[in-house]
């Protein structure tokens, strides 16, 4: 049965933790995750990440570490601990489906040019070959996203280009990869 909430959020042990790890304690943070760790785990289970679901745990607890200086307890800890983790699933979920797409998009120019896997042609031609093809700046954008999992602002932020710059190069690097995977 789960704990009745403190009345004030400050109450909560949890809150008081994070607040420690804010001003810097190691310790803190050791014993929240040993706090939290087996119900994030059953947590991201149950969602169905079964071969994954320790990877998302140590997301969230790297992302909860990364907001330790903006969190503010307006409620209890716990609420604040799963809503970075329900992020952390949409964020996999949504990696999830981009590796899909590329996959299936792959899987199809594979199909159409004879050939029985995504990952090589009958010609010889792999996907590590194409990309090898393609002009360093479309190579990077397309690693980053599809490889890499980033998001297209979080490329432009690590390429240091505008977000639309983002999406122009992997819509070139796509029609490229297209090109490739049907020249004769």
């Amino acid at each position: 049965m789960p704990e009745a909430a403190p009345s004030n959020p400050h109450d909560d042990p949890s809150v008081q933790l994070m607040l420690a790890v804010a001003d810097g304690s190691e310790s803190a943070l050791v014993e929240l995750i040993h706090l939290h760790q087996h119900g994030l785990l059953n947590f991201f289970v149950r969602m169905g990440a079964y071969s994954d679901a320790e990877d998302l745990v140590q997301e969230t607890f790297v992302r909860l570490y990364k907001a330790r200086t903006t969190y503010r307890p307006s409620a209890r800890f716990t609420t604040f601990l799963y809503v970075v983790a329900r992020h952390v699933w949409v964020d996999r979920g949504r990696k999830v489906m981009r590796r899909q797409r590329v996959q299936d998009s792959l899987k199809v120019d594979a199909e159409i040019s004879g050939g029985t896997t995504p990952a090589v042609r009958p010609d010889g031609i792999d996907v590590q070959e194409a990309l090898g093809k393609l002009s360093p700046k479309l190579r990077e954008v397309l690693v980053l996203n599809v490889y890499q999992g980033l998001r297209y602002q979080d490329i432009a932020d690590v390429l240091g280009i505008p977000l639309g710059t983002v999406k122009s190069r992997i819509n070139l690097a796509l029609e490229g990869l297209r090109v490739v995977f049907h020249e004769d």
